[in-house]
């Protein structure tokens, strides 16, 4: 059984847990699948409260495949919920990110 397939056996006893939804996306990202990779990021960012980590990992996902704007808005809105949900680390590292997008382009 792959790893993909334990995450989705899993998801099937317990399909609200967004960790493991977050899980399947990673794995779906890692195989290729981007379009359903961002799918599932894109639902846990629209969760309440969002799922923070969705979206730096969907920019980072957005970036590989040379959709700068989108990433960028993505961290954007990212670290609006990281700073209201108190993770200041995850702030950063969208921040960090979305600094380092400037480099890639006018906005």
């Amino acid at each position: 059984m792959t790893r993909r397939e334990k995450i989705e056996a899993m998801l099937a006893d317990d399909p609200n847990d967004n960790f493991l939804r977050y899980s399947l996306a990673m794995e779906l990202r890692s195989e290729g699948a981007n379009a359903k990779s961002l799918e599932i990021f894109d639902a846990l960012m629209k969760e309440t409260p969002p799922f923070v980590q969705a979206f730096f990992m969907s920019a980072q996902l957005l970036v590989d495949i040379d959709e700068i704007e989108q990433a960028r808005t993505h961290l954007r809105d990212g670290i609006d919920q990281a700073r209201a949900q108190g993770d200041a680390h995850a702030a950063a590292e969208m921040s960090d990110l979305l600094a380092t997008l400037g480099e890639m382009g006018e906005l």
